[in-house]
């Protein structure tokens, strides 16, 4: 319930004032439609059913001025003030509804939005921690549960708007009799109080499967050429059958629970009404027109008692899609990186990169072993340096740390000799050209993937770092060239020519900085030898640093940084670099 209020508090500040309107608005639809029913015991009274006034209060002085108007005039204005009144109720009926549906999309729309930024501004180590699927999970589909709460919170603040009137105008006509049936309708919530619990156990259980459902789906199609390759279809067609039975176990569960309560209120409401109306003869002799109109107004609201039932039952069995959200919310905040005051533009390397006495872990336990251990290199400007060692001996976490994107647990790191942090490493970053061992294209044209880096860049840029990748052959054979659609992470386009693309979207970006993270290791050597010419085309135009396995991959470097354990040793190559002439050309040509 916690999360609950919590989000109630979030739509009430969101909407400010809207949010009263609405429930005003309700308000006075409930009393349009107390007038339109009041309304039906002069028509029955000028039509002779009823008495005068059926002792409903002020009725028999309004009868009495109507049978003073001609027979011909009395009849015809009433139903004309009945049809108006209605008109008005049915009109505002619908600005409500559209009012209700713009408050509900609005408010998601603002969860999303901070959810999504939150995201985006949520540090590197945040999403090691979680799985994407789980993120994708939230956005989705506990999102939309969390959409539908919305709406039952707005619908469940009408009905009781709505209600209180009904009730009000019932407690006017007859107290004791809507005292009673009140009485009546708290016994049966209070007996129902267990369906409730039982909803939110259902919900908890939706939410579970669902993630589940979620990361299974992520994996396996993520791993769909192990599955085929191992003939595992079998196995995983009965993980997904049994999985989905559970789902449908569960929506069924959820279902009878909603039904056996809806059953429940109409029984109710059946026994109710014969003790009501037997109360109202046989010991209050309430008068026709009183009862009359009580009658058909409890007759109306009991389904709004049922719909308030069920709507707390779809609350609380939301609770869970609030409650994960929140979670994600206070994660995100708590990861949340410091953003820039100013304009954090993107540094230009002068001197290099330093580390001094590096330490980092992962995680936060005392115990956890050390990514790297007192760490102390420096990385030159213009130059090309190698990180080689052993899987998990902490290359990939020396590279992020360069990047900016790790913050080092003890020690510093300095750019040009000055400490990365705050501004100063969003600057590095916004420096910085990254191409992954795993390259990553979106399912969009050539020209998109590579403008997303530098939306300003002229076609000529882009053709100029396509040149330095030594993709502009394969790309200008295609047969619609840069307009040309990759595919899903480019599907459509060999490994090579993935990953040549994406170093060329690393050089439309112009870095300071460019970095390399085992970019070669699953090419053949064919591949390798254009990516390592493009390094060399590369060479004193920006600092390159390449992690890789294989020593031909690092033919040329000028520094060799090993690493063992997370400790790092360094040496510096016999490999001869261009004249500063040539640099400087090749310099201003990529730059320019």
């Amino acid at each position: 319930m916690d999360d609950l209020r919590h989000y109630l508090g979030r739509l009430r500040s969101w909407a400010g004032a809207g949010l009263y309107v609405h429930l005003l608005a309700t308000a006075a639809l409930g009393l349009f439609d107390g007038v339109g029913l009041y309304l039906l015991v002069p028509m029955l009274g000028l039509l002779g059913l009823l008495g005068e006034g059926g002792g409903v209060p002020l009725l028999g002085q309004g009868l009495a001025a109507l049978r003073e108007l001609p027979d011909s005039y009395a009849l015809p204005l009433l139903l004309a003030v009945y049809v108006a009144v209605v008109g008005v109720q049915a009109l505002l009926q619908r600005v409500q509804s559209i009012r209700a549906v713009r408050l509900q999309q609005g408010f998601i729309r603002h969860l999303r939005l901070g959810l999504y930024e939150g995201l985006m501004r949520a540090n590197w180590p945040f999403f090691g921690r979680r799985r994407n699927s789980d993120i994708h999970h939230l956005l989705t589909s506990e999102l939309a549960r969390v959409s539908q709460a919305t709406h039952l919170l707005l619908q469940l603040a009408s009905s009781l708007a709505f209600t209180i009137v009904q009730i009000g105008i019932a407690f006017w006509l007859s107290a004791p009799l809507t005292g009673f049936a009140l009485a009546s309708g708290a016994l049966i919530a209070f007996a129902m109080r267990r369906k409730v619990r039982r909803a939110k156990a259902v919900g908890n259980e939706t939410s579970e499967l669902s993630q589940s459902f979620y990361a299974g789906i992520n994996d396996h199609f993520a791993g769909i050429k192990d599955i085929k390759s191992n003939r595992l279809e079998a196995s995983f067609l009965s993980w997904f059958g049994s999985l989905t039975g559970r789902m449908e176990a569960n929506f069924l569960a959820f279902a009878r629970l909603q039904a056996t309560t809806r059953s429940w209120y109409q029984l109710s409401a059946a026994a109710l009404i014969a003790v009501f109306v037997l109360l109202a003869v046989e010991v209050l002799h309430v008068g026709a027109g009183q009862l009359l109109l009580v009658v058909i107004i409890f007759a109306r609201l009991w389904p709004r008692f049922t719909t308030i039932q069920a709507g707390a039952e779809q609350l609380l069995s939301a609770a869970p899609a609030l409650r994960g959200l929140r979670e994600l919310e206070r994660d995100c905040a708590a990861a949340r990186e410091p953003e820039a005051t100013g304009a954090s533009d993107a540094m230009s390397l002068q001197r290099g990169l330093e580390c001094r006495y590096v330490y980092y872990r992962y995680g936060t336990q005392a115990e956890a072993d050390y990514a790297l251990r007192d760490v102390s290199i420096r990385i030159p400007a213009g130059r090309m340096t190698a990180i080689v060692g052993r899987s998990g001996a902490g290359k990939s976490t020396l590279a992020e740390l360069l990047m900016g994107l790790l913050e080092p647990e003890r020690g510093v790191l300095l750019a040009d000799g000055v400490p990365v942090s705050g501004e100063t490493r969003l600057a590095l970053r916004h420096s910085v050209g990254y191409v992954s061992q795993e390259p990553f294209l979106f399912h969009d044209s050539i020209r998109h993937n590579l403008l997303c880096v530098r939306p300003d860049a002229s076609e000529e840029e882009l053709w100029e770092a396509l040149r330095f990748a030594a993709a502009d052959e394969f790309v200008s054979r295609l047969p619609e060239g840069l307009d040309t659609v990759v595919g899903d992470r480019g599907c459509r386009l060999s490994g090579g020519e993935r990953q040549r693309l994406v170093l060329a979207r690393a050089i439309v970006r112009k870095p300071s900085i460019l970095v390399l993270d085992e970019a070669t290791s699953a090419l053949d050597s064919d591949n390798e030898e254009r990516i390592r010419e493009a390094l060399d085309r590369l060479r004193g135009t920006m600092t390159i640093v390449v992690i890789a396995h294989r020593l031909s991959t690092i033919r040329g470097a000028d520094q060799v940084i090993a690493m063992e354990r997370g400790e790092a040793s360094v040496s510096e190559t016999s490999i001869q670099t261009e004249g500063t002439g040539e640099a400087d050309r090749r310099k201003e040509a990529i730059r320019a």
